[in-house]
C-alpha cells in the first residue's frame, strides 16, 4: 500500500501526518482550526485517502503558519506515498458545484512543482481559519508534493463554499490520478519517466 508518515516541528508549528492513498477515506483530524479541520476531513472523504493530522500550531498569532506548514508535511506525505508513478493515470480535471461556487482543478502528478489560483476572497475568515491563507495551503501542497496544481475559480461568493469546493475538486483529481491504469506500461511520459 501506498503510505507514508511526516513529522515537522519547528518554532511555529509541531505536526503528524500519516496518509495512505489506498485507504478509504478514513480521518482523523486536528489542527486546532475547526473550519480547516472540515476542509481536510472534505480531502479525505473525497479522494478514498486515510488521512490523520495533529498540529499544534502558533494560533495563538493567527493560523497561518498551521495552515501553511500543514500544507508542507501533507505535499511531503503525499510524495513520498506516491513512491512509484508507473502506470499511474498522472492528470485529472473537475468542476465542481457547491451552491453558489462552481470551482474547476485540474492536476499532473508530474514531479515539478507549480501552483496557480485565481481564488481571492472579500471574506477574511471562515471561522478561525483566515481565508487568504487559501492559496498558501495548496502553494505548499503542491510544492512539496511536486504537482501541477491549478484552481479556476469559475464563479462564487460565498468563501466557504468556494474553498470547500477547490479541498474536494483537488480530493476527486488527487484520488483519479494516483490510479493505477493497466493499459499503461511504464510511465505515461515520452521521457520514459515521471
Amino acid at each position: 500500500m501506498r503510505k507514508a508518515l511526516v513529522e515537522r516541528k519547528t518554532k511555529e508549528t509541531d505536526i503528524k501526518i500519516e496518509l495512505n492513498l489506498d485507504g478509504e477515506g478514513k480521518y482523523n483530524i486536528d489542527s486546532g482550526i475547526g473550519f480547516f479541520d472540515h476542509m481536510l476531513e472534505a480531502l479525505s472523504k473525497h479522494s478514498g485517502f486515510d488521512l490523520n493530522v495533529k498540529c499544534n500550531g502558533d494560533l495563538k498569532v493567527d493560523s497561518h503558519h498551521t495552515v501553511e506548514d500543514t500544507g508542507i508535511v501533507l505535499g511531503d506525505a503525499f510524495n513520498k506515498a506516491l513512491v512509484s508513478k508507473d502506470g499511474i493515470a498522472r492528470y485529472f480535471s473537475f468542476t465542481i458545484p457547491m451552491d453558489d461556487a462552481l470551482v474547476m482543478c485540474a492536476v499532473d502528478l508530474c514531479g515539478r512543482s507549480y501552483y496557480e489560483s485565481n481564488c481571492h476572497f472579500d471574506t477574511l475568515k471562515c471561522g478561525e481559519f483566515e481565508t487568504e491563507t487559501t492559496d498558501e495551503f495548496f502553494r505548499s501542497f503542491a510544492d512539496n508534493a511536486k504537482i501541477n496544481l491549478h484552481f479556476v475559480i469559475l464563479r462564487g461568493y460565498n468563501a466557504h463554499h468556494i474553498i470547500e469546493a477547490m479541498f474536494k475538486s483537488m480530493a476527486k483529481c488527487l484520488k483519479e490520478a494516483v490510479k493505477i491504469d493497466s493499459t499503461i506500461k511504464g510511465s505515461l511520459s515520452t521521457k520514459g519517466v515521471i
